[in-house]
């Protein structure tokens, strides 16, 4: 009854807008975008990898929450942005795109709430498995939300973003840190870094894993995700890399620009051991400052891979949501 009342008031409003004298200009949108409060954990490596959410700090995150259209119970996707921060074009546009599908987005904002402006040229400030701690986070608020179908969220980011995308999905890491009122419907990663051996990597929840990267990428390279994505595809699990030869980093973006202060840690090759995250090549835990830390990328646009992608991230999303 509650929500055939509410149907009914929604209704009247926009009915009282197109009677209104104002009915030929744009009327506002109902209902209106929102801004979400996702209550987090800023984590140490070894405070994430181990559980100890005790000995975490507090910290309250932000998002902004777009709908598609009027209408109760929509599927949705978290944007995860990567380390330039949530004003990356980027965001807006897969925003743009999920709307038009009738999805729900969420951007979520990792760093604004840690007072952390920029990642890019200083990785310390913030260990990036915290942010794995975030989407749960963000999947359990969004979960909760009236106009939001709790059985069909899934995950969506780029760079970091796509880091934090990819590696959500290990069972380990749902147990210890998962959602509480829903699963996440699927995992989508756009060029994220692969180069990392968690511990129990092939055990992935039960929910469909796209990678998404350029052949030429040299901030994140496309061959560590290659090789951990057919290992999960052989183990059984429903997991797809779609590889564009020739694109970059960005290549969804077109305001994608060559960037030569950003840190890289693409000739890093790390491990999780006893809850740190260690530099193979020492066996040390590695940290921003490594000898195998480099400066610079390339950053470019690639019309033909962003609308292959944006094509393959429709028909999944319209399967897994069951989109008309």
């Amino acid at each position: 009854m509650g929500r055939f009342v509410t149907a009914v008031i929604s209704l009247f409003i926009l009915v009282a807008f197109a009677l209104s004298g104002d009915a030929g200009n744009a009327r506002p949108k109902f209902p209106p975008d929102e801004s979400l409060i996702v209550p987090s954990l800023t984590l140490t490596d070894e405070q994430f990898l181990k559980g100890k959410t005790a000995d975490g700090v507090s910290v309250t995150l932000t998002g902004e929450l777009r709908f598609p259209n009027w209408d109760e119970e929509l599927p949705a996707v978290v944007i995860l942005h990567g380390n330039s921060g949530p004003v990356s074009s980027i965001g807006a546009r897969w925003s743009a795109l999920l709307n038009k599908m009738g999805i729900a987005t969420f951007r979520l904002d990792s760093f604004g709430g840690r007072g952390v402006v920029n990642l890019s040229i200083d990785q310390s400030q913030l260990s990036f498995v915290t942010r794995f701690y975030d989407v749960y986070r963000a999947v359990d608020v969004l979960a909760a939300h009236p106009r939001i179908d709790p059985s069909r969220i899934a995950v969506l980011g780029y760079s970091s973003g796509g880091t934090s995308a990819l590696y959500t999905g290990l069972s380990r890491f749902q147990k210890l840190h998962g959602p509480t009122k829903t699963r996440i419907a699927a995992h989508v990663a756009f060029y994220g870094a692969c180069n990392i051996q968690f511990i129990d990597e092939l055990d992935v929840a039960d929910a469909p894993i796209r990678e998404f990267h350029g052949s030429a990428d040299n901030q994140t390279l496309a061959a560590p995700c290659r090789d951990y994505i057919t290992r999960l595809h052989a183990a059984g699990k429903d997991a797809v890399m779609n590889e564009y030869p020739g694109a970059h980093h960005g290549f969804d973006a077109p305001d994608s620009v060559p960037s030569s202060m950003s840190q890289t840690s693409r000739n890093c090759q790390r491990r999780e051991e006893d809850g740190k995250i260690v530099n193979v090549a020492t066996n040390k835990p590695f940290t921003s400052n490594d000898a195998c830390m480099e400066l610079g990328s390339t950053e470019r646009y690639d019309k033909a891979a962003a609308e292959a992608a944006q094509a393959a991230v429709k028909q999944l999303l319209t399967e897994v949501f069951r989109l008309n």
